[in-house]
């Protein structure tokens, strides 16, 4: 193989897990809920096999070329951080702490204390919400907004005006620093804002997230050290804290990242691009619009022949996802799901069935194997099945 093009549809999910329970996730279905709701038309991921994955209803196409399953997730957990690096080979087997009543006050005072500022917030919440609630006073105060979630997060949010975005950087790399042992989140992430009141505040696509480093070598790490390309597009960078990578486009939104995508694809290289799409999960899933999530599968799906089109024999497409986040299912936060695998190449004109993988770690085996690493992160490859 010469190239790979690794693409993480954020928090397309297809279905519970069996531990979703524990995660109050039962019955949690992002891609079902959304065709049951929507029935978005999806012709060229159908025509991989989507509609054959366990527990999704989409068509199934009489002809159709790829190859398609599911996996489990092992990590303890249901966040980027824990989903990136598990489908990269690295398994978290402590799950990253949260705080439902919102962080401890020594935290909180070291974080001022470092920052020169108090504080707003610390409490879960919807990030849009957040700022209805908190931001006029965060206007006159100069004051950041700090907040969480279900997920493993320390979030401030600071209007651009009034705090500058690399000002905002900063706090966060304090935060990052400070958040580690016992209160090492998975993530600390910039929020920036804009708006006048009230109703119309709006997050701006500055956002960073300032993950804790991989505790481990990830695929990345290995195909690196040995020779072969790797790219980060969007916020992949981030949540790997830049390690293993050649190179980055921190775009912002959906098509921004896959225009970068294809103008990566024009380049002659043997390695991997490795593509987050986030919008999937922080304007749709987190906002539980289930229409805008439909409708961005969609474009999405539209753009696969520009991409299909890019590729030679040599190369390989993967669509997975890292989590779920379900907006139709109670709350606003992640879900415990499968995610989908759907892979294709040139030259295929046959469907094949990749079954339910014990773990996401069989995307990096698969990788490895296919670029003739030896390492297979405790994943079993599915390469011979391509």
């Amino acid at each position: 193989m010469k190239r790979v093009f690794f693409i993480v549809l954020d928090s397309v999910g297809c279905g519970e897990l069996p531990d979703a329970k524990a995660y109050g996730d039962e019955g949690a279905n992002t891609l079902g809920h959304i065709w049951e709701q929507e029935h978005p038309a999806l012709p060229h991921m159908e025509a991989m096999g989507l509609g054959r994955i366990p527990g999704l209803s989409y068509p199934v196409p009489e002809v159709g070329a790829g190859a398609f399953g599911r996996a489990a997730e092992v990590s303890a957990g249901k966040d980027t951080t824990t989903g990136h690096w598990e489908m990269m080979g690295l398994k978290v087997v402590q799950p990253f702490p949260s705080y439902p009543n919102g962080f401890p006050p020594s935290v909180i005072s070291a974080f001022e204390e470092q920052i020169g500022r108090k504080t707003l917030g610390n409490y879960p919440a919807s990030g849009t919400v957040i700022l209805d609630q908190l931001g006029e006073e965060h206007m006159r105060t100069g004051y950041p907004i700090v907040y969480t979630s279900a997920d493993s997060v320390f979030q401030i949010a600071c209007h651009e005006d009034v705090i500058p975005v690399d000002e905002l950087y900063r706090m966060c790399q304090i935060a990052r620093e400070l958040l580690q042992g016992e209160h090492g989140v998975g993530r600390v992430i910039a929020r920036p804002f804009v708006g006048t009141g009230k109703g119309a505040f709006t997050r701006t696509p500055r956002r960073r997230d300032f993950s804790l480093e991989p505790t481990g070598d990830t695929l990345l790490d290995v195909m690196k050290a040995n020779g072969l390309y790797t790219m980060g597009v969007g916020k992949i960078e981030d949540i790997f804290c830049h390690r293993g990578l050649v190179e980055s486009d921190h775009a912002a939104g959906n098509p921004a990242c896959v225009d970068a995508l294809l103008k990566a694809m024009k380049r002659d290289f043997t390695g991997m691009v490795f593509v987050n799409l986030v919008d999937f999960d922080s304007i749709y899933g987190h906002r539980r619009d289930v229409k805008g999530y439909a409708d961005a599968l969609r474009y999405f799906d539209g753009r696969l022949p520009e991409i299909q089109s890019e590729m030679t024999e040599d190369d390989l497409l993967l669509l997975t996802a890292d989590h779920g986040c379900d907006p139709v299912h109670a709350g606003t936060d992640h879900t415990r799901e499968y995610i989908p695998i759907l892979a294709w190449k040139p030259g295929m004109n046959t469907l094949t069935d990749l079954g339910t993988r014990r773990t996401y770690a069989d995307l990096a085996a698969t990788v490895a194997q296919l670029f003739g690493l030896s390492q297979r992160f405790g994943g079993e490859s599915f390469a011979d099945k391509l």
